[in-house]
């Protein structure tokens, strides 16, 4: 008689149960036997699920990460058997894809490239570099599923998953300074070793994107979130490519769109402490400040971020009403606890930090912000350029253009 087991929750149960086995040291052959025994396949989506529940259960969410490598190879051969949802030009999911395939284009390139410089041949350092620079485009794919896509299947209570693939980018990014780092300094056995590794961890994260990510968003957002998140794709980019325009959501999806945007504008006026501005004045100011501002309420939502120029960090739509430990990497989250706590305890009132990154000086300083009464209201982010202003010397009183 067939053991084969039906009904979501069972399935969970032992799907869990092979995960929990590999997390104690047991043979992936006789677990990927139990896997096809007992359930034959698995869906994305339950595969999304057993990791959130292992993390609920106080998994740590590093050894989930840890964990995800070697259990996609347990289902590998059901989610092979599985076919991709159909998606169309213009699509949010089709603009990833068709990154990916852009990327390991470049990705097999530098595969080249290393066997090259394996084989002691003649060494073009420069190609390394411009090739190792192309496939650091990666980021705005990584950016808009950080700032976009995860939003969007947090609302749905799919918290897991993101925060281990986030975790994972932040792997593929400390990879990509091993690598830029060793080529600068022309050291080719550096150049090898963590080529290898990037490029092995690019490739695995282009599976479990299309075989697991992608379908189980299929699944669960709607028409309207997607329309939402491409409406804010553009404020990141794309990476190597120039998505169709193909898809377009149905005109009460639009109609919908529309109305939220609109929203508030007109002649309305606020009334403020020190004047009265419509919402477009006010919209304008704030978004020609000199620096970059975002505001997190008290319940630590995510409710404005102003859309300067030229941002100094990314930021999309999709973060809006969004948890703002879940808009840092996992490894800023502690960090993050720690000055919101203190700003609601009332034990500070300001947290400042600054960094040079691709030749800037970044002054980023917290704040809380307090009612007339003294009660917590939130936290103001304000971040700034200052590279110009620490080079200030002596005055400047007349005006020079």
């Amino acid at each position: 008689m067939s053991e084969l087991i039906t009904g979501r929750e069972k399935r969970l149960e032992i799907l869990k149960g092979i995960i929990k086995d590999l997390h104690a040291g047991g043979d992936l052959e006789e677990l990927k036997e139990r896997f096809a025994r007992l359930l034959r396949d698995v869906s994305p989506t339950e595969i999304a699920e057993m990791e959130q529940r292992l993390i609920e259960e106080g998994m740590p969410e590093e050894e989930v990460k840890r964990l995800c490598d070697v259990h996609v190879a347990v289902f590998k051969d059901a989610l092979d058997e599985r076919v991709d949802p159909d998606s169309i030009p213009g699509h949010p999911v089709h603009t990833f894809r068709l990154e990916n395939e852009a990327l390991r284009q470049v990705v097999a390139e530098m595969e080249a490239l290393l066997a090259g410089l394996e084989g002691e041949k003649g060494v073009d350092w420069g190609k390394l570099e411009r090739t190792l620079k192309r496939l650091q485009e990666v980021e705005n794919h990584y950016l808009r599923k950080e700032f976009q896509l995860f939003p969007y299947l947090e609302k749905h209570g799919i918290t897991g998953p993101p925060k281990v693939m986030w975790a994972t980018h932040d792997d593929i990014r400390a990879l990509f300074k091993k690598v830029h780092n060793a080529l600068v300094a022309r050291d080719r056995d550096t150049v090898l070793a963590e080529g290898k590794l990037l490029l092995e961890a690019m490739s695995d994260m282009f599976y479990k994107e299309e075989k697991i990510l992608f379908p189980m968003a299929l699944e669960t957002l709607s028409e309207g979130e997607w329309a939402e998140i491409r409406e804010g794709e553009l404020s990141i980019g794309y990476s190597l490519v120039t998505p169709g325009d193909d898809w377009q959501p149905s005109p009460e999806v639009l109609e919908e769109l529309a109305g939220g945007a609109g929203a508030g504008e007109g002649r309305e006026q606020l009334k403020l402490d020190t004047g009265v501005l419509t919402p477009e004045q006010l919209n304008l100011v704030l978004t020609h400040l000199p620096f970059d501002i975002s505001f997190v309420d008290e319940k630590n939502k995510v409710r404005y971020y102003s859309q300067g120029k030229e941002r100094i960090f990314p930021r999309s739509p999709g973060i809006i009403g969004r948890d703002v430990q879940n808009c840092h990497p996992p490894g800023s989250v502690d960090v993050v606890n720690k000055i919101v706590a203190a700003f609601k305890e009332g034990k500070e009132d300001t947290a400042e930090f600054w960094l040079e990154t691709g030749g800037r000086f970044i002054h980023i300083r917290y704040f809380a912000v307090r009612d007339q009464k003294g009660t917590y209201r939130g936290v103001l982010e304000v971040v700034q350029d200052v590279t110009g202003i620490r080079q200030l010397e002596g005055e400047r009183r007349l005006l020079q253009w």
